[in-house]
């Protein structure tokens, strides 16, 4: 299962290593995309063919659909994980996470978000101070 928090650095090339905890689920190639609240996420590649086979069914002419698809199919990249779990971030996601040298990779159950770790003291601050609130919208999803 995809669960917890580690921190990492962003190495020379642009390089790191996904945490090993983290690599045996996600497999030796794994997808990276753009992600909400300027994080990055990473899944393994049955979880990324469920979800584009989820939008595929759509129709093209949804706007909805088209901006979806553009934010989270357009920024996508493959990771190819060498033997260390480590590989490349593109230069545009980097800029979109505003990723500085500190990493936190953060498992989700289904898949890991990458923050910078300033962005995710934050986050992480709003979501202490928030808790409650966010707990009671859960209900208006379900």
């Amino acid at each position: 299962m995809l669960i917890g928090e580690y921190r990492t650095k962003l190495g020379e090339k642009n390089r790191t290593a996904v945490p090993k905890k983290f690599r045996d689920e996600l497999g030796g190639t794994c997808i990276v995309t753009q992600g909400y609240e300027r994080c990055l996420v990473m899944v393994s590649r049955s979880q990324w063919e469920g979800l584009t086979s989820t939008l595929e069914t759509l129709p093209f002419t949804n706007n909805t659909l088209r901006d979806t698809a553009r934010f989270l199919i357009g920024g996508a990249v493959e990771a190819d994980l060498d033997s260390q779990g480590r590989f490349v971030l593109p230069e545009n996601l980097i800029e979109y996470a505003q990723l500085s040298d500190e990493l936190v990779f953060l498992g989700l159950s289904r898949w890991v978000e990458i923050w910078d770790k300033e962005k995710w003291v934050e986050r992480k601050s709003y979501l202490y101070e928030n808790s409650a609130q966010i707990a009671d919208k859960l209900h208006e999803i379900g």
